[in-house]
């Protein structure tokens, strides 16, 4: 072949180090972004923390704490509503304790305290969870604290220090007395076997000082010994004695609802099942739970929904949007610098403002994603999930000109603070059912009134997959039993079997 040159016409996307760094940003969540500001302020002299500068959202949260105070002096005559925990269905932790998870997230078989006991209180007399949290310390030392007093030889006290040490977050204990003395052996070099023996009656001895200890049922080594221990602290009667034996031998049976066999093994009535499980129900599944750190289950919105009239006014939370600028020193002093000196250090100050740039587009598109969807669901903001609309993320992407990808980086783990509750982004997305009329249901929708005919059904009498297919029916949407069996178990809903009251 002849060798010849052809001029050609193409286009093409180049992914260039600005653009790639804008998609990342994008998909970070808060955390993340805040960590990948701070590494970039330690690794370019030319970002600095703006300490001084106010956000254009600033007068916004200035009027909203103005607001709430108003709200707060208006309402002290008014008696605060009881606090409710927002609990999941796989609040019991595993192993064992998995066995007890077999309620709905309303009901959870049956909670066992998963909301603690509340009462109604002066508004004044309410403490913030976290206020509370940071006063009551770790669950180490809260037991610490009650084994200061107690006349203990030194041996018995460092024992016990070790098995303190060992209890996870739930307070359980979390390896074998026996593991715990091998381990505590080897590190002190204990080779006789006779000291090893007297060691681990030691920790045994230990063990029990340990579980005397509040809050009761510490130390525990399974759920069946942590609910026991909390039922031998209450007033001896019949139905505790029944709850005993229970909690010791038969709690696969309480949890499969197995009345027939329940009553062949303890030998009591049905009414006097029904006062034990009472008394189960009222016990704590997790002594820890108290004392476990806050931070880790506390989201930060990233988008504030408030109402605004008739309608809803969506605003970024100032809270999470770093607040940076250029150094103007470094800045001039490279503008008054000439020659090979100063490229490296313009190429950093470039690249201090295309990162300052990037996280401004950042919050643009999270802003115009959110505004979109507010605009699309303003129905669940009125009247909560049940008024969810189908909505797919191509809806969106169009709407804003966008790509779907775009929109599936910006909905995930980013949350929006909104009169209903702290929802992801995604929450607001949802496939469609056919409806009779001809429309169609949103999948949440669905869920939310699944949740709602199995909170309102009899527990004698809890209505199965088929039940709560025909009933959706007769409501217009169509929906097939194995989708709703799909539905309730992503609600933590337990079926109905395991629904039925004793």
């Amino acid at each position: 072949m002849k060798p010849s040159l052809q001029v050609r016409l193409s286009q093409h996307l180049a992914l260039t180090p600005q653009l790639q760094q804008s998609i990342r940003l994008l998909q970070l969540s808060t955390l993340e972004l805040h960590q990948e500001v701070e590494q970039m302020l330690e690794q370019n002299p030319f970002l600095e923390v703006d300490e001084e500068a106010a956000t254009p959202f600033d007068a916004v949260a200035e009027r909203a704490a103005t607001d709430r105070v108003a709200e707060r002096e208006e309402s002290t005559d008014a008696a605060a509503e009881p606090a409710v925990a927002e609990v999941s269905g796989d609040d019991f932790g595993t192993t064992e304790r998995d066995d007890w998870e077999n309620g709905t997230e309303r009901d959870d078989f049956d909670g066992i305290r998963e909301t603690p006991p509340s009462g109604v209180s002066d508004s004044d007399d309410e403490l913030d969870a976290q206020d509370r949290r940071a006063g009551t310390g770790t669950l180490q030392d809260h037991l610490r604290a009650q084994i200061a007093g107690m006349r203990l030889s030194g041996e018995d006290l460092a024992a016990l220090h070790v098995l303190i040490e060992s209890l996870d977050d739930d307070g359980y204990l979390a390896d074998p007395v026996e593991e715990i003395a091998a381990r505590l052996a080897e590190m002190l070099g204990i080779e006789d076997e006779e000291e090893r023996e007297q060691l681990a009656e030691r920790l045994q001895c230990a063990l029990r000082w340990l579980q005397s200890l509040e809050p009761t049922g510490v130390g525990a080594r399974s759920l069946s010994e942590c609910l026991t221990l909390q039922l031998r602290r209450q007033a001896r009667c019949e139905a505790r004695e029944v709850a005993i034996r229970i909690c010791e031998h038969h709690l696969e049976l309480l949890a499969r609802r197995d009345v027939k066999k329940l009553t062949a093994a303890t030998g009591a009535g049905e009414d006097l099942l029904r006062q034990a499980q009472t008394l189960i129900v009222g016990c704590e599944p997790k002594p820890g739970r108290p004392f476990s750190p806050a931070e880790s289950n506390i989201i930060v919105p990233d988008v504030v929904v408030q109402k605004a009239g008739r309608g809803f006014k969506v605003l970024l939370n100032p809270d999470v949007m770093p607040k940076l600028r250029i150094n103007d020193l470094y800045a001039q002093a490279i503008r008054g610098q000439r020659g090979n000196s100063a490229g490296g250090l313009s190429s950093r100050l470039q690249e201090a403002r295309w990162f300052m740039k990037n996280i401004q587009q950042r919050f643009d598109t999270i802003l115009r994603v959110s505004k979109a969807i507010v605009e699309r669901q303003k129905g669940f903001f009125t009247h909560g999930a049940i008024a969810m609309k189908p909505l797919v993320l191509r809806e969106i992407a169009d709407e804003l000109g966008l790509h779907e990808s775009t929109i599936s980086r910006v909905t995930t783990a980013k949350y929006m603070a909104t009169p209903q509750g702290t929802f992801e982004l995604k929450y607001f997305f949802g496939s469609s059912l056919n409806t009779e009329a001809g429309g169609n249901a949103s999948s949440t929708a669905v869920r939310a009134l699944i949740q709602q005919l199995v909170s309102a059904e009899d527990s004698a009498k809890p209505l199965s997959d088929s039940q709560l297919s025909q009933m959706l029916e007769e409501q217009g949407i169509q929906v097939a039993r194995r989708t709703v069996a799909k539905y309730r178990e992503a609600l933590k809903i337990a079926p109905a079997s395991l629904r039925r009251a004793i």
